[in-house]
C-alpha cells in the first residue's frame, strides 16, 4: 500500500510539473506573439509617419513658393500632421480653380524626393522621436537599438547608444517602400531586455514550479522516513523477539532448578545441589550480561557511559579471552590460531570493554560457521606506526555486500537463510563499533559470502 501510495503521488508530482511548465510554455509564446505584433504596427506606423512627414515637407515647401498663385496661406502649424491635415483640405480647395498648378505641384514633389539620396531623407532626431511614440502608442516601452541600411545593405546610421546585446532577435521594416527599390532602405530594431521581458509574464508560474518541486522533495524525504521507520519497527520487532528468547531460555533454566531444589520428594545429593547451584550461577550470569549489553548501549546513546582507562598489554588482554573462549570453539569443531606479533601492544582501554570486543567478534564468528565446514578462527595482532592493528577471521557463511554496509548499525541483524538458530539483540557488532570509536580507533570489515568474514581494529598506542 505504502508503495502503490508512492508511485499514484509520485507520477501526479510529475504531471503537475509538466502541465506547469507546459503552460509556463505556452504563456511565455503567446506574449512573444503579441509583442512580435506590437513592434510590426509600430514599425509601420512609424515608418508611414517618416513618409508623411517628408511629403508634407516638400508640400509645404511648394505652397510656400505657389501661395500667391493657389491664393493660400503657408502652413504656420507646429505638428506636422496638422499641416498635411490643412493642407489636404488647401489642395481640394486649390483643384477647384487651377488642376494644373496641383499636377505641377505634385510632380515637384516626386521629383524633389527622388533627387535626394537616402541619407539625406534620414533625420536621425525624428526617426528616434518617430520610433519613441510608435512603440509607446503600441503598450511598448522597453529600450530598444536600430540601425539603417540602404536597399544595398550598407548601414548609414545607427542610435548613439547602440549595443549589440540581443540583436540575435531582430525587427526590420522597410523605410519609403513607395519609391523606387534604389530608394528604399531598411530599419533594423532590437531590445535588450526582451528575453528577461518575456520571461517576466511567468513570475506566478515560476513560483508555482517552485513550491511544487518543494512539495515533491518533501514528499520524497517522507517516503523516505516512512521506509526507513517501517525498518526501524521491524527490527525492533525482531529485537523484542529475540530479547524475549534470550532472556526466556536462562529464566526458564533458573526456574526449573529452582523447582528441583524446592520439591522435596526429589532425594539430593551434594553434587545436586552443587550442579543446580551451578546452573543457576552459570544462567544468571547469562542473564546478567544479556541485560548489560542493552544497558551499556543505552548509557553510551544518552552519553553517561563512564570508562575506567588504564595502560594495558593488548596482547595480554587477547589471550585470555582465546584461553577463555577456546573451550566454546572446541565444542563446536573448530579451533583456533594465534598471531600476536605486535612488539608493542600498550594501550589505553577500559578492560572490561575491551575484552568484551574481542569476545564478541570471536562470538559472532561461533554463531556465523559454516555447517559443512569446520570452523577456523584465526586473530592476530601487529604495529603500524603509532596504532596496533587487531585481526580477527574465520571462514564462516561471510556476508553479503549489501548487508556489509549496515552491520555496525543498532538492532540490525544479517539474513542467515536457513540457518534459525543464531539468536541475538543485534546489539553486538553496534556495541563493539561504538567502544572501538569510544577508544579512539577503527574497526573496519571485509567479506566474501561463503568464505568468511575479516575484521580489522586499528586503535592508537599508549603513549605513557
Amino acid at each position: 500500500m505504502i508503495w502503490a501510495i508512492c508511485l499514484v503521488m509520485g507520477i501526479s508530482f510529475v504531471v503537475l510539473l509538466y502541465l506547469q511548465m507546459q503552460y509556463a510554455r505556452s504563456i511565455e509564446d503567446m506574449r512573444r506573439r503579441q509583442f512580435d505584433v506590437s513592434v510590426f504596427r509600430s514599425l509601420d506606423q512609424a515608418s508611414r509617419d517618416m513618409e508623411r512627414m517628408e511629403t508634407a515637407h516638400y508640400l509645404q515647401e511648394i505652397v510656400s513658393m505657389h501661395h500667391d498663385s493657389l491664393g493660400v496661406r503657408p502652413f504656420l502649424d507646429n505638428t506636422m500632421r496638422s499641416r498635411v491635415l490643412k493642407f489636404q483640405q488647401q489642395v481640394a480647395n486649390a483643384y477647384l480653380y487651377e488642376q494644373s498648378v496641383l499636377d505641377e505641384v505634385i510632380m515637384t514633389v516626386l521629383y524633389a524626393a527622388s533627387n535626394k539620396s537616402f541619407e539625406q531623407r534620414i533625420d536621425p532626431m525624428v526617426l528616434e522621436e518617430t520610433l519613441t511614440m510608435s512603440l509607446r502608442s503600441n503598450g511598448i516601452d522597453l529600450p530598444f537599438h536600430y540601425r539603417v541600411f540602404t536597399s544595398g545593405g550598407e548601414e548609414v546610421y545607427r542610435c548613439p547608444d547602440y549595443d549589440a546585446t540581443g540583436n540575435d532577435f531582430s525587427y526590420t521594416q522597410t523605410l519609403f517602400r513607395n519609391d523606387p527599390s534604389g530608394k528604399m532602405g531598411t530599419m533594423s530594431i532590437h531590445f535588450p531586455t526582451l528575453d528577461s521581458y518575456i520571461r517576466s509574464a511567468n513570475k506566478t508560474i515560476i513560483l508555482a514550479l517552485i513550491f511544487t518541486v518543494v512539495l515533491f522533495v518533501t514528499f520524497l524525504f517522507t517516503v523516505y522516513l516512512v521506509v526507513r521507520q517501517k525498518k526501524i519497527t521491524e527490527m525492533k520487532n525482531d529485537f523484542i523477539h529475540n530479547m524475549t528468547h534470550e532472556f526466556k531460555t536462562p529464566i526458564s533454566t533458573i526456574s526449573i532448578a529452582a523447582q528441583m531444589l524446592a520439591d522435596r520428594t526429589i532425594q539430593k545429593s551434594q553434587d545436586m545441589y552443587a550442579r543446580l547451584g551451578d546452573v543457576i550461577f552459570s544462567e544468571t550470569k547469562r542473564l546478567r550480561f544479556q541485560v548489560e549489553k542493552v544497558l551499556q548501549m543505552s548509557l553510551y546513546d544518552g552519553g553517561n557511559i563512564a570508562l575506567k582507562l588504564q595502560t594495558l598489554d593488548a596482547n595480554s588482554l587477547i589471550d585470555a579471552v582465546v584461553q577463555t573462549f577456546s573451550l566454546k570453539v572446541t565444542q563446536n569443531g573448530g579451533t583456533v590460531d594465534v598471531h600476536l606479533d605486535a612488539l608493542d601492544a600498550d594501550v589505553y582501554v577500559d578492560e572490561m570493554h575491551f575484552t568484551n570486543i574481542i569476545f564478541n567478534l570471536m562470538d559472532n564468528a561461533v554463531k556465523y560457521k559454516r555447517e559443512d565446514e569446520e570452523l577456523h578462527l584465526e586473530i592476530s595482532t601487529w604495529n603500524q606506526g603509532s596504532n596496533i592493528c587487531i585481526q580477527i577471521s574465520d571462514n564462516g557463511i561471510g556476508i553479503r555486500r549489501e548487508d556489509l554496509k549496515r552491520i555496525f548499525e543498532k538492532f540490525y541483524r544479517v539474513h542467515t537463510g536457513n540457518k534459525h538458530n543464531v539468536k541475538g539483540f543485534g546489539l553486538g557488532l553496534a556495541y563493539v563499533y561504538k567502544m572501538v570509536t569510544l577508544h579512539h580507533g577503527t574497526i573496519k570489515a571485509t567479506s566474501e559470502l561463503n568464505k568468511g568474514t575479516k575484521f580489522l581494529i586499528t586503535m592508537p598506542l599508549s603513549k605513557s
